[in-house]
């Protein structure tokens, strides 16, 4: 399924490029995560981590559609209180700030107004949605086990300055789960939470 994805992708980008517009560069996102749990047993906090990378953006000209992808690497965070069950406090585990280190693939279908007479070369705003693909590389706690892969969506709003900088908000949806406890096979968690994102385009 994700090799068929991917190809779908490669084909429409090719098929865009003798008329679109196509630019890459950097990318940053500042991330507030949290764990959704399919139950509620574990109180959560929110926590701050990143994401970083390059994406790439292919716009057709003059409808203000487009879509774009990039790689990114990052963390998914939250405060997991385990302390308040004695099967994991037998563990000494407490408050843990639990953390999933992980390799990250967007892809967005995305709209930037640009009829503003002019004004379009200062600001444009924007605005995209789509999945992302995330692949768990390594946890901080023995107390979950991670899948290989996740599924999650994203979608936000933004601004385009100076056609070259994009500043962005948006909110990432946990579609499977992220984590698991080992000792409750049933008790997995989404990773849900906003994020500020910033962009600089070649």
């Amino acid at each position: 399924m994700m090799k068929k994805l991917v190809l779908v992708l490669v084909a429409m980008l090719c098929g865009l490029g003798a008329s679109a517009e196509l630019r890459w560069g950097p990318t940053a996102s500042l991330n507030f995560n949290t764990f959704r749990w399919k139950e509620p047993l574990l109180n959560t906090k929110m926590r701050t981590c990143f994401d970083a990378g390059i994406m790439t953006e292919v716009m057709i000209p003059g409808i203000g559609f487009g879509v774009d992808a990039g790689i990114t690497y990052g963390m998914r965070s939250g405060k997991v209180n385990f302390g308040q069950w004695e099967l994991w406090r037998d563990e000494n585990l407490g408050d843990e700030t639990v953390t999933i280190h992980t390799v990250n693939i967007p892809v967005h279908l995305r709209f930037k107004y640009t009829r503003l007479e002019g004004l379009e070369e200062v600001i444009a705003p924007l605005a995209f949605a789509g999945p992302v693909f995330q692949f768990n590389v390594a946890g901080n706690c023995d107390a979950l086990e991670q899948p290989f892969g996740t599924v999650a969506l994203d979608f936000g709003i933004g601004c385009e300055l100076w056609q070259k900088f994009q500043v962005s908000f948006g909110y990432l949806w946990g579609v499977s789960y992220t984590t698991r406890t080992k000792k409750l096979d049933n008790l997995s968690a989404r990773n849900d939470g906003f994020r500020l994102n910033f962009a600089c385009f070649f």
